[in-house]
């Protein structure tokens, strides 16, 4: 546990709250989340909350900007992925998952090794603390249903309509 850093950005979904220790993006919340989610997952892992911008963020933010302006279809941006080992694991699949497509829950257990963990994989994705970047949004149901986000279905939808995915 060290310090971690964090700056507001306002993005076209509204204001997100971006966070990075000395390792890479951390955490990013989704608008309305500030307090409830964002500040209580800072508090838990780190030691010290400083905010203000720093090179990783303003990278991380730049590259959200180009995101949302469909000029960035993959980020380059380090991360600093805190779960436990399975939810890394699915997290590291999830950045795989190609910009303007998805895959189901069980598609992403059978590429980590373990086809029967589909609600298992959906669970790890409710934890996800970088939205966006580990691009949770582009994992649905079978037969394509929209199913489950931290940030509401309306906000998965605009992400994967940003991607050029029809719902």
């Amino acid at each position: 546990m060290s310090t971690v850093y964090f700056s507001e950005y306002v993005s076209p979904i509204g204001s997100l709250y971006v966070a990075a220790s000395e390792e890479g993006i951390c955490n990013i919340a989704f608008p309305g989340q500030y307090e409830s989610d964002f500040m209580v997952w800072l508090q838990k892992n780190f030691n010290s909350i400083v905010q203000q911008k720093t090179d990783i963020l303003r990278c991380a933010i730049a590259q959200l900007t180009e995101y949302f302006n469909r000029q960035r279809t993959v980020f380059t941006v380090p991360l600093h992925l805190i779960g436990t080992q399975f939810q890394r694991k699915v997290w590291n699949e999830l950045i795989k998952v190609p910009y303007g497509t998805t895959v189901t829950y069980g598609y992403i257990a059978s590429k980590i090794g373990n086809p029967k963990a589909g609600r298992a994989v959906g669970g790890a994705n409710n934890k996800n603390p970088v939205p966006i970047i580990v691009p949770c949004h582009r994992i649905i149901g079978q037969g394509g249903k929209l199913v489950g986000y931290g940030g509401g279905l309306e906000l998965k939808q605009k992400l994967l309509a940003i991607e050029g995915v029809k719902c």
